[in-house]
């Protein structure tokens, strides 16, 4: 009898290396409160389900003077060094740069393209695609409007409101396209709370002095100083994904409220909670996870 003999082909690793899902880079923009990280991580651990793959929460700035004590031990990391980190690992790797923002700020135009170009000198082989942010006000998607009036159907529940005020309040930007953002978000979520609502209006936590900063205008405590936001039931929705500093407990948006109500005994306001752990965020994340890869991941000479 006559044996087959067993054939081995050689492997094509490149080609394997094209069908790897590459590493996932999850960032915001980072704060110096550990509530902020824990939600990143918490989100990067549900993209991760979601995606197959690994993805690493990382932030732009601040998050790595967190003892790490507070973070269960580990600590934060920040974008450009964990990259460089991975990098070293892998030096022809690909990787996918996810924001947590809702729109382009100066930070996703500006600073990170330019220290991609850094990583590219030192990685050229690597191959490195940086996604979109969430809201695209040129499109009709309506999922980060329906988490942020979820979150305000929420609080109205809770507390059992009727008809009460809703602000939506963004941190506010020297970039008008981000003030862009947060106004196309407004028609969403205006149109989608609908008749459970007696008034809407947007407003910016802060803003640079000078006219052509205006776009952020008006301010929160501006709004809550003037009727019909003067009295009554408001509540402050937060246009954040994460707490922190700003949106957190005890926090910026919470101090301009209670001073408002010191100023305006009849006024009560209510926040909502940061929505990055809604299922509809990290569905647009999916996406735009997705997005990035559909379109080709490029060599850092590129982005």
């Amino acid at each position: 009898m006559v044996l087959a003999r067993q054939v081995i082909y050689p492997v094509n690793v490149s080609l394997l290396r094209k069908v790897e899902r590459p590493h996932c880079f999850l960032f915001d923009n980072g704060s110096l409160r550990p509530a902020s990280t824990l939600s990143l991580r918490h989100t990067a651990a549900l993209l991760s389900e979601k995606l197959d793959t690994s993805v690493q929460a990382v932030s732009l700035l601040h998050s790595s003077a967190v003892p790490k004590e507070e973070l269960g031990g580990t600590a934060a990391e920040l974008l450009e060094p964990a990259l460089l980190s991975w990098l070293d690992r892998n030096p022809e790797g690909r990787a996918v740069l996810l924001p947590l923002f809702f729109g382009p700020s100066g930070a996703l135009v500006d600073y990170v393209p330019e220290r991609l170009q850094s990583v590219r000198l030192k990685f050229p082989q690597a191959e490195i695609r940086l996604a979109r942010s969430l809201v695209d006000p040129g499109e009709t998607d309506t999922r980060i409007a329906q988490a942020l009036a979820e979150a305000a159907k929420q609080t109205i529940q809770l507390h059992a409101l009727r008809r009460p005020k809703v602000v939506l309040v963004d941190h506010g930007s020297p970039q008008h396209r981000v003030a862009t953002v947060r106004n196309h978000l407004g028609s969403q979520v205006k149109a989608l709370l609908g008749e459970e609502i007696a008034e809407f209006r947007v407003a910016s936590m802060e803003r640079r002095p000078g006219a052509e900063y205006a776009f952020n205008d008006p301010l929160l405590s501006r709004v809550l100083g003037t009727p019909p936001y003067a009295e009554g039931d408001v509540v402050v929705l937060l246009q954040f994904l994460s707490p922190g500093r700003h949106a957190g407990p005890h926090g910026d948006i919470a101090d301009i409220c209670d001073e408002a109500g010191r100023g305006c005994p009849t006024l009560q306001t209510y926040l909502t909670e940061p929505i990055a752990r809604c299922p509809l965020v990290v569905e647009v994340l999916v996406q735009r996870h997705e997005e990035a890869l559909a379109s080709g991941l490029t060599k850092t000479a590129a982005v």
